[in-house]
């Protein structure tokens, strides 16, 4: 198999792309990803912020969650030292994953399982349906899976006539309740006892199993409600499908972490399995595992070991599925890769720290986003797997305050507010990105004239000494004259914000007072 099949740029280029024609803004991103009916950010945070019970559970499960972790994380000594190996293991891999693929390739179908390549979410829907109906069966359990929330497969094997039940309990809640996932480790977060008990009460019936009639909110009830209703599709299922949270090139090995138990259910009960896998995943020695499985499980569920670590290496007589498929899914990775700032957005091991220290996410919830990946890592990988063509695309990037709480808690040191600020610069001043392997330049995104104007105002101001100090000292002598409220652009700032005082002098006169010297 050679580059071109794999659709994928070299590491780092070997030559510049060659120029394109301009993309225009509002084009379509791949299905499944989700739909330009969303609306912008500032849009739907606006409504979330109203929602008090919505606030109450946020609030409560994120400072239970953050404080948690932050208690296991001090028990590693050794923390800056596994953070640091993470993010050389990662980069290291992003920068020869042409080379870490194939081997993942060649070992998975030396031990027995079949290696398709899916270059975007519709054709990897289309490869999973196909394998599903090929078995004659019409319905699959899932583990819980972003790469297949990230292509909409549920919605493509529900089209085919094909049911797909989620397993995981938090997810099984979101399914019930007709909903969507808001947190990328705890997806009904939003949801406090009470909402559960209720979906659980109305809907199990109709998806299998129902409910106790005397169901209560004790979450002991709840549990055992959902092991009930989802044992019977565990015994009967033929059909399962699962992401990976780590794929080992060297043996072709799968690795799942899971708290419940229902993974391990799925992947070794039903005959074909059936994983859909970002290409970023992968990892090149079984040695390599051991640095992710301290990090992730402290940063994720604050544990210091999943209770549930499955690992299946292609497929074995008489042990596990019969069949084994793995789907390596690009869907905009490779595009991603190419920036050399947004590429660490690749180094995400999906364990959503950075949401539960995220002030914006706390307020606003998952839903806000408009994507399966939500908060700040939301904000930074949708915008560069999607592109920022979408009104909600392009407000991503300024959904943060730039504090640098993910940065602080990221178990791979993903930059978070560097590549947000350099996304905010591609939104408001356009220039070249990579689509589809294609180099092309982006026009600034509509309604930043103003800001494109103030920053070359300020970066004027600002190269020219003399006209900085005239400025400050102008300002300094009419600050009777501040106004409460800034005009023009400024309002959005000023409508929640009070305008800070002016100092009583400039800071260059003050130091010349204080020190003698002019600064």
């Amino acid at each position: 198999m050679t580059r071109t099949d794999l659709g994928m740029p070299a590491f780092p280029p070997a030559a510049p792309f060659p120029p394109a024609a301009t993309f225009p803004p509002g084009a379509p991103f791949p299905p499944g990803a989700t739909s330009q009916a969303f609306p912008a950010f500032p849009e739907a945070a606006k409504e979330a912020v109203r929602d008090d019970v919505l606030r109450a559970n946020l609030r409560r499960a994120t400072h239970t969650i953050r404080d948690k972790r932050a208690r296991a994380v001090t028990e590693l000594a050794d923390w800056d030292r596994l953070r640091a190996a993470g993010k050389a293991v990662k980069d290291h891999t992003l920068r020869h994953l042409d080379h870490y693929l194939l081997q993942l390739e060649a070992a998975v179908t030396a031990a027995g399982g079949t290696v398709h390549w899916a270059a975007d979410a519709e054709e990897a829907n289309r490869i999973v349906t196909a394998l599903v109906l090929a078995t004659g069966e019409r319905e699959v359990v899932k583990v819980k899976s972003m790469a297949t929330q990230e292509t909409g497969l549920n919605e493509a094997l529900e089209a085919a006539g094909i049911a797909a039940y989620e397993t995981d309990l938090a997810e099984l809640i979101v399914q019930l309740g007709h909903d969507r996932p808001s947190h990328i480790l705890v997806p009904a977060i939003h949801r406090n006892r009470d909402e559960i008990r209720d979906i659980f009460r109305t809907e199990m019936a109709g998806w299998g199993r129902p409910a106790p009639e005397d169901l209560g909110d004790d979450p002991r009830e709840l549990a055992e409600a959902a092991r009930l209703h989802l044992r019977e599709k565990f015994l009967r299922a033929k059909v399962a499908v699962s992401g990976a949270n780590f794929m080992v090139a060297e043996t072709g090995t799968m690795v799942v972490l899971e708290s419940e138990g229902n993974g391990r259910m799925c992947l070794t009960l039903p005959d074909t399995l059936i994983s859909v896998v970002g290409i970023e995943k992968v990892v090149p020695t079984f040695r390599d595992l051991e640095i992710f499985l301290q990090t992730l499980p402290r940063s994720s569920t604050a544990e210091r070991m999943n209770p549930y670590t499955t690992m299946w290496t292609g497929t074995a007589d008489g042990d596990g599925p019969s069949a084994f498929h793995l789907v390596l899914l690009d869907n905009g990775r490779t595009d991603t890769l190419a920036d050399e700032t947004g590429r660490q957005a690749l180094r995400c091991i999906r364990c959503s720290a950075c949401l539960n220290v995220c002030p914006v996410y706390e307020r606003a919830g998952g839903h806000a986003y408009g994507s399966v990946y939500p908060g700040p890592i939301g904000a930074i990988l949708s915008p560069q797997l999607r592109g920022t063509g979408s009104d909600i695309d392009a407000t991503l990037p300024y959904a943060s305050t730039l504090c640098g709480a993910c940065y602080e808690v990221c178990p791979v040191a993903i930059d978070i507010p560097e590549v947000l600020v350099h996304l905010r610069e591609r939104v408001a001043q356009g220039g070249p990105v990579t689509r589809a392997g294609i180099r092309v330049r982006l026009r600034p995104a509509h309604g930043h004239t103003a800001e494109r104007a103030a920053m070359r105002a300020a970066r004027l101001l600002l190269d020219r000494p003399g006209a900085l100090r005239t400025a400050e000292r102008l300002l300094a002598r009419a600050r009777r004259l501040r106004p409460r409220r800034l005009p023009g652009p400024g309002r959005a700032w000023t409508d929640t914000r009070t305008l800070p005082d002016l100092p009583a002098e400039p800071f260059r006169d003050w130091w010349l007072r204080e020190r003698g010297t002019r600064p």
